[in-house]
């Protein structure tokens, strides 16, 4: 429980320490410039469709089977290592 003050007392403050600073400058103020939010929506749904989808798996599992069995014919080529 104490942890939690100590953590809630240090976020306020680090959050609050340079506003007397930014009060005794002697720099004339400027509008602090906001982030615009672009013009174009950005899409909130998948733009692909189902039959991608399961194309697209079919051949990620064909690649996976194809890197399997290369992998296993290429240990059962290897030369076994000798047992100390």
């Amino acid at each position: 429980m104490m942890n939690r003050f100590v953590v809630i007392s240090f976020g306020a403050l680090v959050a609050l320490s340079p506003l007397p600073a930014m009060a005794q400058s002697e720099a004339p103020a400027q509008p602090v410039q906001v982030a615009q939010a672009s013009t174009t929506a950005a899409p909130t749904a998948p733009r692909g469709s189902h039959g991608r989808h399961l194309r697209n798996q079919g051949n990620l599992s064909k690649e996976r089977a194809r890197a399997s069995a290369e992998h296993m014919r290429q240990m059962r080529m290897a030369p076994a290592t000798p047992k100390n």
